[in-house]
């Protein structure tokens, strides 16, 4: 009996535990659908993993409330409160971090990918972060390209300020620059056209380092930027953009959404003024550029009753660009006595329209068409030499897509047609030439964790007859959190003197061509691995980068006769390699912060007395840093960034200062630069729904070049500026000093 009795006890005691015991049951997702191996914690000893469906069941918990923590790599950790018994199964949704794992790409196949899934190591700057680190009414392409690792502006002249984008240490001409995939922005416009792009029509910036000459042609030998502008149905009804500066800049943005039926457009005005002499550095030249720049923009997406897709954008740009001596700034004295030869200024007026879009075709739905036309026309003056020229680019890409198991592949037909001439001694006769080209690229899933990506191209150009550049790019994924990706690839560049190197018009030096330039080539290989990380409740991801580029004919500049530029194939072969560490974090509390280092060494080899000598590549630092941080502070509503960039040591032409006879000092000036270093601050607050109010400081600490970007301006002989010696490529870093800024942003929704 008393057996009995013990039995029955022990039965209705498990039944009471059993009957307390309760279980959590629940999906994990994010944007795209299921998301297996998220880590689901309801305390310290008590965690599990999703399933393949993303699937989980917490077991045996007591009725109470709980705080459940929610993990996955490259997603934001969430938690959420539950309380035991819970009703039904819970719906988790786990957003992607800003690591940007989940940012669609297209610019390395030329066909939409998650980032994390493409096979070519590519860099996003997303409209975001635009507005949060550089402020909106005054930053443009040129500006963007400050937060990315081993991209940096380059200033070629000191009087105008020609500026340019330059990846891994090579001069801006070689790098291809896209609107939307079309390439517009090639030789004349790569000087001053890039200036035209405003920050309030771009939706990303996508960045490819290494020769990318199998999808996009010529130019694509330090790298790609693809500008990928705002579609019109995703933006407000109406946003103006306003910020003056202390150096009295006023910069000024509007936008507007037009809703045509079912299609939808956006048009753009950006404008920018400046007209303020300062000379700090006592040279008796502008420190600070002048203009006046006006900029016209309207995308279109029209609707189809088919759903294919068809946009059609246009752009118009006009600038009136002017620096020199105070008399010829002064009331806009530069528009009378332009070409002067006794009071010298540099005045570059430049009227440029673009038009571009993608087509898809109903009767082959896997094929598009990309295309573009560009008009550019440049009236220049440099002192009293006149520049004058004109470049127009037709371009059509054809593109066909699909799949054959494993493999997703693309050909294309290529077709471009240019015009080019001025007025200088390296073009006799205007230029046309037409060009096509075809190529081909298959994406080839091996396995879950293996991608290879190989593609041809084949390019016939008049002069030069066949080029072929070939690319082979894989994706292994080593692990959940690991991704290594190996790039090979080849590149090719035609030269155009003016925009090689920006003394061939300014300054009083000799232009020299000693030959017959052939087409410069390159072969690059690289490396690269991607670690996400979970420390703590922040996530992290490490890229190390290595590469490689080897050149033949090389073009570079010669300045070692102090009257010249010799312009000729390099007899030897030029290199670049070096190495990339970025470390990008965010935290569970609102604070990210990205850190990039680059070792770089670019040289040459050219032959001195018959014996090889390697030097270094002028304006090419020898290493970088980025660093970039931004904390919300709730409380108050504000958002504070913080922008660096760091800048080594560089090898500098040699420059030769007078002295008061007018005569060159026997020492020229330093050939290195020393290390530097610019700090820029933004706030951010939202001030209702509608308005946000943004100010800051660029260049805290004040920094400028030692010397001036100018030498032979004090020739007591001549007026300044027309001095043989008189020279304007002494420009490595800022002469404009710190400056305040502040603007405020009107967005009307509906």
């Amino acid at each position: 009996m008393s057996v009995k009795i013990l039995t029955l006890f022990s039965i209705l005691f498990l039944s009471s535990a059993l009957a307390g015991a309760q279980d959590i049951r629940g999906t994990v997702r994010n944007e795209e659908g299921p998301l297996p191996g998220a880590t689901i914690q309801a305390g310290p000893d008590i965690g599990v993993i999703s399933d393949p469906d993303g699937k989980f069941v917490l077991s045996g918990l007591d009725k109470g409330n709980y705080i459940l923590t929610i993990r996955s790599i490259g997603h934001q950790t969430i938690t959420k409160e539950v309380s035991v018994p819970v009703k039904g199964t819970l719906e988790i949704l786990l957003p992607t971090n800003s690591l940007g794992l989940q940012e669609v790409v297209v610019t390395g196949s030329m066909a939409p990918v998650y980032l994390k899934d493409s096979p070519v190591k590519i860099e996003v700057v997303n409209a975001k972060q635009l507005t949060t680190f550089l402020p909106s009414a005054a930053t443009g392409i040129i500006e963007s390209v400050s937060l990315i690792n081993g991209v940096q502006e380059v200033v070629a002249c000191g009087v105008c300020f020609t500026n340019s984008i330059s990846i891994n240490g090579l001069p801006g001409p070689y790098t291809a620059v896209l609107l939307d995939g079309s390439p517009m922005f090639g030789n004349l416009a790569s000087v001053y056209g890039l200036n035209g792009i405003p920050a309030s029509i771009i939706d990303r910036i996508e960045v490819i380092k290494g020769p990318n000459s199998t999808l996009y042609g010529s130019e694509a030998m330090a790298g790609v930027i693809n500008v990928i502008t705002k579609d019109p149905s995703e933006q407000p009804l109406l946003v103006a953009d306003v910020m003056g500066t202390t150096h009295q800049e006023l910069f000024t943005n509007l936008s507007y959404r037009i809703d045509a039926g079912k299609s939808t457009g956006q048009f753009g005005v950006n404008h920018a003024y400046i007209n303020l002499f300062e000379d700090d550095n006592g040279d008796g030249f502008g420190d600070i550029v002048n203009l006046d720049r006006f900029s016209l923009f309207n995308k279109w997406d029209i609707h189809r009753k088919s759903g294919r897709k068809w946009t059609l954008a246009g752009k118009y740009y006009y600038e009136d660009r002017r620096n020199g001596v105070e008399e010829y700034l002064e009331n806009r004295e530069y528009r009378q006595i332009r070409g002067s030869d006794s009071v010298y200024g540099e005045s570059i007026y430049t009227r440029r329209a673009e038009l571009f879009g993608t087509y898809e075709f109903d009767f082959i739905p896997s094929l598009k068409a990309d295309y573009s036309f560009s008009t550019h026309r440049q009236d220049s003056y440099y002192g009293s030499d006149q520049y004058v020229a004109s470049q127009d680019i037709a371009f059509a890409n054809l593109i066909y897509t699909g799949n054959t198991g494993d493999h997703q592949w693309l050909s294309g037909l290529t077709l471009r047609y240019q015009y080019y001439d001025d007025n200088t001694v390296a073009t006799p006769d205007a230029d046309h030439q037409f060009i096509p080209g075809i190529f081909i690229q298959d994406t080839w899933d091996i396995s879950p964790t293996l991608d290879l990506l190989t593609g041809l191209r084949l390019d016939h150009y008049r002069e030069h007859g066949m080029i072929f550049s070939p690319r082979l790019n894989a994706r292994i994924e080593a692990g959940p959190a690991t991704t290594i990706r190996a790039n090979f690839g080849t590149g090719f560049r035609l030269v155009n003197l003016f925009t090689e190197d920006h003394a061939f018009v300014t300054g009083q030096r000799e232009v020299v061509i000693a030959e017959s330039l052939l087409p410069e080539r390159s072969v690059n290989g690289s490396l690269s691995l991607n670690q996400i990380l979970v420390l703590g409740e922040s996530q992290a991801s490490l890229e190390m980068d290595l590469y490689y580029t080897y050149f033949t004919n090389k073009i570079l500049p010669d300045y070692s006769d102090p009257a010249k530029i010799i312009y000729e194939n390099s007899g030897g072969n030029a290199i670049t390699k070096g190495v990339a560490v970025t470390w990008n974090h965010e935290f569970a509390f609102p604070l990210s912060f990205s850190a990039g280092f680059s070792l770089q060494r670019a040289t040459e080899e050219t032959e001195t007395a018959g014996s090889p000598e390697r030097r270094q590549i002028e304006f090419a630092p020898d290493f970088t840093g980025t660093f970039s941080a931004s904390y919300i502070w709730r409380e108050a509503e504000l958002t504070i960034a913080l922008n660096s960039q760091l800048t080594g040591p560089m090898q500098l032409p040699e420059v030769y200062d007078l002295d008061n006879g007018g005569i060159p000092e026997p020492d020229p000036r330093p050939v290195r630069s020393e290390p530097f270093s610019i700090h820029s601050i933004q706030l951010t607050r939202p001030l209702s729904k509608s308005l946000t109010l943004y100010g800051g400081i660029q260049n805290i600490f004040n920094y400028k070049q030692e010397y001036s970007p100018l030498s032979g301006y004090n020739d007591p002989a001549y007026a300044p500026g027309f001095s043989d010696q008189f020279d304007t490529a002494y420009s490595f870093a800022p002469i404009h000093g710190r400056e305040f800024y502040l603007g405020i942003t009107w967005r009307m929704k509906k």
